[in-house]
């Protein structure tokens, strides 16, 4: 009969161990992405490059990370030296017209990417912004820093935007393939 409760007690003992290792490892994950350290020494100080091109802009998206807020820039075939300035202005002027732009929040930036909102050989638009709209199909609600789009405008192949975020944070540009990404971060400390 003792046998028969050792093992039992055993059992039972073996059985709670295993139900804390597996509470243990579930917290884990959870912890750890608590504790992810987010990039810091971006800067907010101006990005940039030469300024135009001729591969028309297709698109323009954005997404929410962990650590920032991130608007992508289509340009298919514009390969990975796009030309760009990104910083942050006191207030948006088209650089066609020199007409002020309204944008949300508490800083601008004003990015231009080298690349036309047209096609450089016939005219037609390839992307469909407005001149002091929102961008098309961005909408920005759950967003951290992003607070405002606005559409300034394609002029001489260069292709320009306000981008209305929370507060004078941290941002970098990056080059990839056919793409230009703007990341701007949550804080300036490095934490979520």
């Amino acid at each position: 009969m003792r046998r028969i409760w050792a093992a039992m007690a055993a059992l039972v003992l073996a059985g709670t161990g295993a139900g804390m290792a597996a509470a243990t490892a579930d917290a884990a994950p959870a912890a750890t992405a608590r504790a992810t350290a987010c990039p810091t020494g971006w800067g907010s100080a101006d990005k940039g490059g030469d300024a135009t091109g001729a591969v028309p802009l297709k698109d323009i998206r954005t997404g929410r990370h962990a650590c920032y807020d991130r608007m992508v820039f289509d340009v298919p075939g514009g390969g990975s030296s796009l030309g760009y300035r990104v910083g942050y202005v006191a207030r948006l002027h088209s650089g066609a017209s020199g007409r002020y732009i309204p944008v949300g929040g508490g800083a601008v930036l004003d990015v231009r990417v080298g690349a036309p909102a047209y096609d450089p050989e016939t005219g037609a638009p390839t992307y469909p912004g407005r001149v002091g709209r929102t961008l098309p199909g961005v909408h920005l609600t759950g967003y951290r820093t992003f607070r405002d789009t606005r559409y300034a405008g394609s002029f001489e192949g260069e292709t320009q935007i306000g981008l209305g975020v929370r507060a004078r944070l941290p941002f970098r540009v990056v080059q990839l393939p056919g793409r230009l990404v703007v990341d701007v971060a949550h804080t300036w400390n490095g934490s979520r």
